[in-house]
Formats: structure tokens, sequence, C-alpha cells
């Protein structure tokens, strides 16, 4: 009897580089308070943002990943040719399909590349990494194009006072690789779909082509969210540290989704982490780009802090859904 022929990959594989794209404009809060009857004040007290980036018209999510993925490509030293899957975390692609993905991988020069899109809105890149790191230990794929991408201020409401300040458009992406070393740990990842009205679209699009309801927007309710990710996702990053047999102390960097800066220093409290660790705060210049906020902040920090490559990274992405995702990185 013929034996059949399994596919087997590398023990470990890492991240080799990251690259990122941010919205053409610089919003600041002042542009956005009139709607809301708010204040740059209100704003910075309870989000930590100054301003946000934002797209213009013409640029969209695909543009975003594109521009994110040339860079990451460059800095990797791998070949487009040898990138054989591109996953991209998004809920912004402008069409239900074709895929960002798809067309991304065409742009960059990794056709044929295994492609497709994920939709776990901000713990998506989380999502992502997890899936090429198995994909390429199990022989499925050899190097991966991995990113998070979203225009938001296509999907916000400039008078919903729950969200329409925080959100902003960007695209961070990075490169895995096989490594000789591990250079992502374990990922710990759920949902809790029990709690998906706290934060979501607010219409379908069948409601919006019937008349029935405007364009879908973006909303949450702030405190419910505000209480899960600080209670809920503080476990799930104190897991992930166990999963990776890792103390917080070992941590050069911290690297959070950046959904609100109260939520960051809450976090960091929890996790009792040092001094030494570098805390990502991206969202105070580039708002809350959901899929994309973690690449973008660990693009950031790394340009400000060359240093920290080498050193270990705890990224945790949690959103609409509820979904989370997190583990402990190699810094390229």
């Amino acid at each position: 009897m013929t034996t059949l022929k399994q596919a087997t990959g590398p023990a470990y594989t890492r991240i080799y580089s990251v690259g990122a794209a941010r919205g053409e404009n610089a919003v600041p809060n002042d542009d956005l308070i009139g709607p809301i009857d708010s204040s740059d004040e209100w704003i910075r007290q309870r989000t930590g943002i100054i301003t946000r980036t934002r797209a213009v018209p013409e640029t969209d999510a695909i543009d975003l990943s594109t521009a994110a993925a040339v860079e990451a490509i460059e800095k990797s030293g791998v070949a487009p040719s040898d990138i054989d899957v591109v996953i991209v975390a998004t809920i912004s692609n402008p069409k239900q399909t074709p895929s960002v993905s798809a067309i991304v991988a065409d742009r960059v020069g990794a056709n044929p590349a295994a492609a497709y899109d994920i939709n776990a809105a901000c713990a998506g890149y989380a999502y992502a990494v997890a899936q090429a790191d198995a994909l390429i230990r199990a022989g499925a794929a050899t190097h991966a194009l991995v990113i998070g991408a979203e225009k938001l201020s296509d999907i916000v409401d400039p008078t919903d006072r729950s969200i329409s300040f925080l959100l902003g458009d960007g695209a961070g992406a990075v490169v895995i690789g096989p490594s000789d070393t591990p250079g992502i740990s374990a990922t710990v990842w759920g949902s809790d779909g029990s709690k998906a009205d706290a934060v979501g679209m607010n219409h379908t699009l069948t409601e919006f082509r019937d008349g029935q309801a405007p364009w879908p927007t973006l909303r949450q309710e702030g405190p419910t969210v505000f209480r899960w990710a600080v209670w809920e996702m503080a476990k799930v990053a104190k897991q992930a540290l166990e999963q990776a047999g890792i103390e917080a102390s070992d941590l050069a960097a911290f690297i959070p989704h950046q959904a609100n800066m109260r939520i960051v220093d809450e976090f960091a409290k929890q996790l009792k982490l040092p001094e030494t660790t570098v805390i990502a705060r991206d969202i105070e210049t580039t708002g809350n780009t959901s899929a994309a906020s973690i690449p973008l902040a660990t693009h950031r920090l790394l340009q400000e802090h060359p240093e920290l490559s080498g050193g270990l990274a705890l990224q945790i992405g949690f959103g609409a859904g509820l979904v989370f995702g997190a583990q402990v990185v190699v810094l390229p």
C-alpha cells in the first residue's frame, strides 16, 4: 500500500521585517469636536489621542496594504517571488470580494501566492501572525506576508460620540519566515460572541440597499468594551507570557492594540511591567486603526528605539466580535 506523503516544515519561525503606511492627512481633535459637541481636552483625557491619520478619498485599504507590504518586503531580504502566502487582516475591504490579499500579492510581485483576507477586527493581525507561523511550520508555506490594514474613515459617523474621534487609517505589514531559533510563541486566542453587540457595525449592507437604514458605521458601548479590555484582556496577556515561558520582566516591549491610552496604561499596571519595558503609544498621533494598529505601533517603536531589535515583545489585539489574540515575538 502506498503511504501518503504529508508536508512538514521548519521547527521555528520569526518576523523578518516591518513596513508601514499611514493615511495622508493628520486630523487634529479640533477638526472633529463640532459634530460630537466635545473638546480637544476631553478627547485627550479619555483616549490619549492628539491627532489621527486619515487617508484621502482616493486611497483605499488595498493601496495602504500595498505601500506597507513594499517596505516590509524590501527590508526583509526575501524576493517577492519567494512569498507563497499573503494574509490580510481587515474589516474595510472596499469590496466584499475579491480579497485585498490577492490584489496586493499581484501588486508586490508575489503572484501566484495563496492569498486570503481574515476578519477578526482589532485582533486580526495577531490572528494572521498565528496562522502564518502555523502554515510555515506545517510546511504549507515558506514565507508569509502578513498585513493589517484599515480605512476606518469610510465607516465612521462623524456625529457618533462613542467612537468617531478614535478611528484612523493605515496599514502595517511583516514578512515571516523560517528561523533557527524560536521567534513567535504559541498564540492565546479566542472570542466571546455573546458580547457581539458591544462593538461593531450598526446596520447591514442589505438594510442600506433596501432603504431601511443609513450607511453602516462602526459604533461601540464604550464602558462595556473598556471593562472587557482591561480586566479580561489582562488575563489573556498573562496567559500569553505563560505560553511563551517568560516573565513580564523579560519583555523589551509591550505592543497592545492601540484602542485607548487609558487601556494601555491600565494593562501595563496589571502586568507589572518594569520601567525597562518600552510601551507602544502610537495611538497619540495615529489613532485606533483596528487590525493595523499593532504592526503600525511596532514599526514606530523600532524607528524610535532601534535597540529593541532582537528583544521580546508581547503583542495583544482585542475588539469587535469580541475577539482576542496575543503572542510574544522576537522583534526584527
